[in-house]
């Protein structure tokens, strides 16, 4: 691993150099030249600062595999980030043999924009040979399907990743714009598509993130890669210095140090309109390139978005899909109980309970109680193996239909959380408004998100000495179970639910 931090200290000369570059060990080749010759034969020659990057990115093992396995890439915008995509893409389609890349933007109107800078090229007079390497009717320019196909099987796809999930992402090479609103649930799906290829890689193109932006995952990547964590990452990272003597943000050398492009493609006089414009924390990071200390620490709900979703109107049990969610902690000392509602575009979750204590101790009762209510509930979603396999065979015993009990995998509990997070964020969940969810308040206040594993799968976890995550996992437990089973109550399906009407899920 190599890393350079230094400011630089010399005249207006060039390119700046990147504040921090990282790169993998033990790199036998480097293919990069190769992307600089494919471009520049197209009539596109690269920036010195997209072959640095390629330089960090292509670098290949003895056996031929990628040794940058993540490749990141922190630059402020308007910089050619774009070029450097198309860059990449079609020198994977054209000399590294990868059958499908995938190009893709948290909205499709960003996604189309690199589409059409590919297509640009595509259809350049000089480029006729180009043309000729198209599969028939390879270009398919209808929004949201944007391709190019050749006529050796690859292609190049450009998606968007707003309401997708990781749903269609699974490619040999994936280039992920605007990673700083990568949200998690979308890289741990991603990342599962992923696993099952050869010779995969990844690369994330942003910028700092500012305080609305889920970066979680872009800021994951950057920490690994620069504390050496990751020994497959690559980090290139371009910010001026605000701990240098000379930074001053109204300075050229400033903004220089922040802004590859500074001399080439960017607009100076926009620059300053920025800085007239801005806040100084924005200015700073979207121009200057600096990140926050505290990225990716922040509380995963904030207030005002868990506020957004309280009401006092809770949908109509009686027209949706009922569940129960139950945790146990891992140490089998709390317990917590939620139910929820299907609606048709999201869902209403209520605590129910909160205990603490033994696991064992009260599950007799909590399955007496679940039992009763067996005829109105579509499924119960179990999470915890402190207490989730006593309490399934209690339910059995009670004449809870087998089919009904669902212990939750692991796999499934990180996409409960994920999915959980995101209704909030959308709004497609509702809660109740005031003291009635006080101790389901008090978790979503004292809870964040926790990394289980290297693929960036999360669960929640207390943030302070007393907080319980209890009620946060039975919530998302029993929102995951409602949005995803195939279940009806069976006093649904007769048309005669019983409970009262518009009362939330809490007398269930």
């Amino acid at each position: 691993m190599t890393r350079s931090t230094n400011s630089p200290d010399v005249a207006l000369l060039g390119e700046a150099p990147p504040r921090v570059l990282v790169r993998p060990e033990g790199e036998r080749s480097n293919g990069w030249e190769d992307v600089a010759d494919l471009s520049a034969m197209l009539g596109v020659t690269l920036l010195p600062w997209q072959e640095l990057v390629l330089d960090a990115a292509m670098g290949e093992q003895a056996n031929g595999t990628w040794a940058a396995k993540r490749v990141g890439v922190s630059v402020p915008r308007q910089n050619g980030k774009s070029q450097l995509l198309v860059a990449r893409a079609l020198a994977g389609a054209l000399i590294f043999g990868e059958r499908l890349i995938v190009v893709s933007a948290h909205q499709q109107d960003t996604a189309r924009e690199t589409f059409e800078k590919l297509l640009e090229i595509v259809e350049a007079d000089e480029n006729q040979g180009l043309r000729d390497r198209l599969a028939k009717n390879g270009v398919m320019n209808a929004f949201g399907r944007e391709s190019v196909k050749f006529k050796n099987g690859a292609k190049i796809k450009f998606k968007a990743r707003s309401g997708a999930g990781g749903k269609g992402f699974s490619s040999d090479c994936l280039l992920l714009d605007e990673a700083q609103i990568l949200g998690s649930r979308a890289w741990t799906s991603i990342n599962s598509t992923m696993s099952a290829r050869a010779n995969p890689q990844v690369w994330l193109l942003g910028t700092p993130p500012q305080d609305e932006d889920d970066c979680y995952t872009f800021d994951m990547v950057r920490k690994a890669a620069m504390s050496g964590k990751s020994t497959a990452s690559a980090w290139v990272e371009w910010g001026a210095d605000p701990d240098a003597a000379d930074f001053d943000p109204a300075s050229e050398l400033t903004r220089w140090q922040a802004n590859p492009s500074w001399n080439s493609l960017i607009n100076h006089e926009v620059v300053q309109g920025e800085y007239e414009t801005y806040t100084p924390e924005r200015f700073a990071q979207d121009r200057l390139g600096i990140w926050r200390q505290d990225a990716g620490a922040k509380r995963l709900i904030t207030p005002a978005q868990w506020s957004a979703t309280a009401t006092t109107t809770p949908p109509d049990e009686s027209e949706g899909v009922r569940t129960i969610g139950v945790s146990f902690t891992a140490d089998g000392l709390h317990q917590a109980v939620a139910g929820a509602v299907r609606t048709e575009d999201g869902g209403h979750v209520e605590l129910i309970g909160a205990y603490s204590g033994r696991a064992d101790a009260g599950v007799a009762q909590l399955a007496d109680w679940i039992a009763e209510r067996r005829h109105r509930i579509a499924e119960i979603a179990i999470l915890g193996r402190a207490g989730s396999g006593v309490l399934a065979e209690a339910l059995r015993e009670r004449g809870v239909p087998k089919p009904m009990i669902h212990i939750m995998s692991t796999g499934e509990y990180f996409g409960a959380t994920s999915l959980f997070l995101d209704a909030v964020r959308e709004k497609h969940m509702t809660h109740p408004k005031g003291e009635r969810d006080d101790l389901l308040n008090r978790a979503v206040a004292t809870c964040d998100k926790r990394l289980r594993g290297q693929d960036g799968a999360w669960g929640w976890a207390a943030t302070v000495e007393d907080g319980d995550p209890s009620p946060l996992d039975a919530a998302s437990a029993a929102y995951w179970i409602a949005r995803t089973t195939r279940r009806r109550a069976r006093a649904l399906r007769g048309g005669n639910a019983q409970g009262r009407r518009g009362g939330g899920v809490v007398v269930m």
